[in-house]
């Protein structure tokens, strides 16, 4: 059972807003997110933080400007993810431009794992031209054994990521990353792809100051803010006013038809309107199917999709993207469904956390298995796959109240050796284990997060922004939220209100098409995936959505839960 709870929405700050020039609807809406004034709404570049706040960001481009200057060799090591490819096509891209001979690596995720291992290292050392420089992109904070190496190999190493730091920093030559200790930069949520966005931004002034572009043009930073913004809705960070300028700056570049040929690719395979892109795209079309090289097959496929001018090659390559994707979905739905069979027969309701293993299941899927469990059943959820040389890889999804990386680090101090490997945030975390530990890390994870959770953490509850007048349940007001950047820590907005349900029936087989009565007007409204029927007046929370057929748009309400109103 789901409660529908509604934000408190200071009227004082709504109406503040609207003296302002707010408009009412969105006045109420960032109220009751917390924000006070319309400057914190602001979307201009020019209210970034200045990368002089980040930590060593000034010694990094030092670094670089050095090597570029003597003609060094870099070589950028990727994550596997959207946040990574997007990060490393920036780097790729900016450092090309600025004169610099660099290339990439992406580990395969099957054969090396997460991060910059020694392996990594070795991998690199024996390309064909040894780098002088590694960098590594949303990823490297935990990299201590990978740093060691390199630096045995005399290669320098500069570290640029977002995740939360272990006990010891590596012993790199350089490390840029805003949760590491000492760093006072305000946005501890950006993303991967943020920060190295903000060392090339550094590395701009420092060439700028060294006179590079004298003789030479200077490369507009601006034209990467599509990346910016797809990695950091993808890799689903809070989006603070830092990150919010990102995306919209990026969004309105996509909007502007100003984008890489494979962020414009990547849209079309999915069917996506460039001109009227929303977050939601981002997320649900764009980063997915990026994605998906990286849980299939090699992430190399993505960032070559985000590198390349010709728009031919992009869109074959968006296409193969799009293709991955469809097998990522077939594989993900057989797995849940063996999942969800799984957790019938542990009768999961007593349970605080699901923590589940098949020997079958694809390891570049869990993730995402882990967190339609969460989303499910409301409980804290590892999902484990067979790894190489008798270890399971796991990965995990989290409710709010349980930071789970902070929960993996206290199960691994419990039980030194249980845990091989682990990192990550809040929300989510991966981790490797023996497959002989399994077991024990289950028991031992129960316990830790009952230690951390109270019961009523468990129960589900969807926080909505309230009603919504009738006169504003319109297609302008939806445009008007549309061009909006909303996601995770600034939620798009859910309304709620009664009706009276006029008509239902089912359609496609699983979703329920309603006609929905409200102030005498009439609303269609549909709920995706349920049959459960709705009793004469409801109390919905809903958004609002185009509904377009026949070339005709009209307003349709998207129904995410309702209880009786009788």
């Amino acid at each position: 059972m789901t409660s529908i709870l509604t934000r408190p929405i200071p009227q004082r700050t709504r109406d503040m807003l609207v003296q302002q020039g707010l408009h009412p609807v969105l006045a109420q809406l960032y109220a009751a997110r917390g924000v006070r004034d319309k400057s914190e709404v602001g979307s201009e570049f020019s209210g970034l933080i200045p990368p002089e706040r980040l930590l060593h960001g000034t010694k990094a481009a030092a670094l670089l400007a050095d090597a570029i200057e003597r003609k060094q060799r870099l070589l950028i090591v990727a994550d596997y993810d959207c946040d990574g490819a997007t990060a490393c096509a920036v780097g790729v891209r900016a450092l090309s431009a600025f004169g610099a001979d660099v290339g990439y690596l992406v580990p395969n995720r099957f054969e090396y794992g997460y991060g910059l291992t020694p392996e990594i290292v070795d991998l690199a050392a024996r390309a064909p031209r040894r780098p002088d420089l590694l960098i590594t992109v949303d990823n490297g904070i935990a990299s201590n054994e990978g740093v060691a190496r390199a630096n045995e190999l005399g290669i320098a190493t500069l570290i640029t990521d977002h995740h939360l730091p272990g006990d010891a920093l590596p012993l790199a030559t350089c490390i840029v990353n805003p949760n590491q200790p000492g760093c006072d930069f305000p946005s501890k949520a950006i993303a991967g792809v943020g920060v190295m966005f903000y060392v090339m931004l550094a590395l701009r002034a420092e060439l700028r100051k060294r006179g590079w572009f004298k003789d030479r043009p200077e490369f507009n930073l601006a034209t990467l803010l599509d990346l910016v913004a797809l990695g950091t809705v993808a890799d689903v960070v809070r989006l603070d006013r830092n990150n919010r300028i990102l995306v919209a700056q990026g969004l309105k570049r996509i909007r502007e038809g100003r984008m890489q040929a494979g962020i414009a690719a990547l849209l079309r395979v999915a069917g996506r309107e460039a001109k009227r892109v929303s977050c939601f795209d981002l997320g649900f079309a764009a980063g997915p199917r990026l994605n998906a090289a990286g849980r299939l097959a090699d992430m190399a496929l993505g960032i070559e999709c985000l590198i390349t001018d010709d728009t031919a090659r992009a869109l074959n390559i968006a296409q193969e993207l799009d293709q991955l994707n469809r097998e990522r979905r077939e594989i993900e739905g057989g797995m849940q469904e063996q999942a969800l069979a799984m957790l019938e027969e542990l009768e999961a309701g007593d349970a605080y956390t699901l923590s589940l293993y098949d020997p079958s299941w694809h390891q570049g899927v869990v993730g995402i298995l882990a967190a339609r469990i969460k989303d499910r059943l409301h409980r804290p959820a590892i999902a484990f796959a067979a790894g190489t040389a008798g270890e399971l890889k796991g990965s995990g999804r989290s409710i709010p109240g349980l930071h789970l990386r902070d929960a993996l680090d206290l199960v691994a101090k419990r039980a030194p050796g249980l845990i091989l490997r682990f990192g990550g945030h809040a929300a989510a975390a991966g981790l490797t284990i023996r497959s002989e530990g399994l077991a024990q890390f289950n028991e031992l994870f129960e316990r830790i997060v009952r230690e951390l959770l109270a019961e009523s953490d468990l129960a589900r509850s969807l926080e909505t922004d309230g009603p919504l007048e009738s006169a504003y349940m319109n297609l302008d007001t939806i445009r008007l939220l549309e061009r909006e950047v909303w996601g995770q820590g600034f939620p798009q907005p859910l309304f709620c209100d009664r009706f009276a349900v006029a008509s239902q029936r089912v359609v496609g087989e699983k979703h329920l098409k309603l006609r929905l009565q409200k102030d005498g007007k009439s609303f269609d409204a549909i709920r995706f995936n349920s049959l459960a029927p709705a009793g004469a007046a409801i109390r919905a929370a809903y958004r609002l959505a185009v509904n377009e057929y026949n070339g005709v748009q009209s307003v349709q309400l998207i129904v995410e839960e309702w209880e009786s109103a009788a």
